[in-house]
């Protein structure tokens, strides 16, 4: 670390490090609006669509926790730049993609630039913030609250771009904001390093079976079906896959998922409510770009511009999440972002082929206001369950686990409304429902294993 260099203020430390998970939210919403676009444009199926989505949330999921484990060996800082640079460079190629199959697979490594983004991130908010539990609480807010506006005018930008250029123009836009943020992190100072800390290639290659399996598995139940052999070998990868990452990661002497951390009960219980959280938001986000093109018959910019409710709502909770986590704990928030996050979603399924804006409108508030009061206060959560020196590992933990939850809503959910668009209404309300339960489910869980306070002091820095 450069001591001579200036330090920075801590409004340029939050807004540097938002920058980089704003922009790995940003694409995962942009690309929504575009769905229809693509199905004329590259002559895409619905299975290609749902790989479009999840080449860049899957290879995000896998490969978060050793950009974690990549972060603390090198220093989440050079992690940080390394990141910006390669999203970039694959934003590029996203852009000058000729067939399906091109941009999914810059799809893929736009994801891995992803990884290398977001556990550094926080990382370096976390270092910066740690000496005042009450500050990161509030930090971190902001930290999400900008990844929240970022999902939430993910399809506003997409349409607006998608009305005056191609679709090629959603994935260019990165290049600048790539820019911006490894301008903003060459100030940031270098975090300390874990010169003994290695990749755990066995775990990975691993998780990115398992994961891979499960993934494929659901995108092509729709169009195979349960009993083909292609669906039926993707679920056995992913049983074995995952059975025997449990069995690698136990025996590690420097694992990339530390088993360790799920004794923790605040932290098993943030993972679990993350992954409840973006499997149903994510995955009926698909769906109900489906629904407002092919039912409703929206254009990409209007579809976009029917999504603008999310953006306040996200800013608002968002930073309200950060208040109430740095006053009574995470446990309050939690369970009241997921309860009202339900009811969203009970609303939503009541929607059918003719309902209007207006019958839209309340659960497009509800649903995010629910989410921005949530995810704040489990990520904090979370990092006050391990130690600081921990906290790129345990955040690339729950992120992947967050991903992986997305990835799967968006294949499962996706499922649901394959076949044609007199599926997309009755689909729809199913994935509603099943996120009603899910968001009850995590606040059941937040309920019984977070306890009132939890999230105000860090743990002692022990090797456990």
């Amino acid at each position: 670390m450069n001591q001579s260099r200036t330090s920075p203020s801590t409004a340029w430390i939050i807004i540097a490090t938002s920058l980089g998970f704003m922009v790995v939210q940003l694409d995962v919403t942009i690309v929504n609006v575009a769905l229809p676009r693509l199905i004329t444009a590259l002559g895409s199926r619905m299975s290609e669509l749902q790989w479009v989505v999840d080449a860049y949330t899957l290879a995000f999921a896998v490969l978060l926790l050793s950009a974690g484990v990549l972060g603390d060996r090198l220093g989440a800082r050079r992690a940080y730049l390394l990141g910006f640079s390669l999203f970039a460079l694959a934003s590029a190629a996203c852009g000058l993609a000729q067939t399906a199959g091109q941009l999914i697979a810059a799809r893929a490594v736009q994801g891995i630039g992803a990884a290398l983004l977001v556990p550094p991130s926080l990382a370096l908010l976390n270092h910066a913030c740690a000496h005042e539990p009450r500050l990161r609480a509030r930090a971190v807010g902001l930290w999400t609250a900008g990844g929240g506006i970022s999902i939430a005018a993910g399809p506003i930008i997409g349409g607006l771009l998608l009305r005056a250029f191609d679709w090629r123009s959603i994935f260019l836009v990165n290049l600048p904001l790539c820019a911006l943020g490894i301008g903003m992190t060459l100030r940031l100072h270098e975090t300390p390093r874990k010169a003994r800390q290695r990749l755990d290639l066995r775990g990975q290659v691993l998780a990115i079976l398992a994961l891979t399996g499960l993934t494929a598995a659901m995108i092509e139940i729709g169009a195979l079906g349960l009993t083909h052999p292609l669906v039926i070998g993707g679920f056995v990868l992913a049983a074995v896959g995952a059975w025997a990452f449990v069995m690698v990661e136990a025996r590690s002497e420097q694992p990339m998922l530390p088993l360790r951390f799920f004794r923790r009960p605040h932290f098993s219980a943030a993972v679990l409510f993350g992954i409840a959280v973006n499997l149903s938001y994510y995955g009926v986000l698909f769906v109900l770009s489906l629904y407002l093109q092919h039912v409703r018959h929206y254009s990409a910019m209007q579809a976009g511009l029917a999504y603008l409710p999310l953006t306040a709502t996200f800013i608002v909770s968002n930073l309200i999440s950060g208040w109430l986590s740095g006053h009574y704990g995470g446990r309050l928030p939690m369970m009241l972002g997921a309860a009202i996050g339900a009811a969203g979603f009970a609303l939503l399924a009541r929607l059918d082929a003719n309902s209007g804006y207006m019958a839209m409108l309340l659960p497009f508030l509800l649903i995010p206001g629910g989410m921005g009061l949530g995810v704040p206060a489990m990520t904090t959560i979370m990092l006050s369950s391990v130690e600081k020196s921990w906290s790129g590992t345990a955040s690339a933990v729950l992120n992947a686990a967050r991903q992986a939850g997305g990835a799967i809503g968006v294949a499962a959910f996706g499922a649901l409304v394959g076949g044609g668009d007199a599926r997309i209404v009755p689909g729809m309300r199913l994935a509603a429902w099943i996120s009603v339960g899910l968001l009850l489910l995590a606040c059941a869980i937040a309920a019984r294993y977070v306890q009132h306070g939890d999230g105000h002091a860090d743990p002692a820095e022990t090797t456990d």
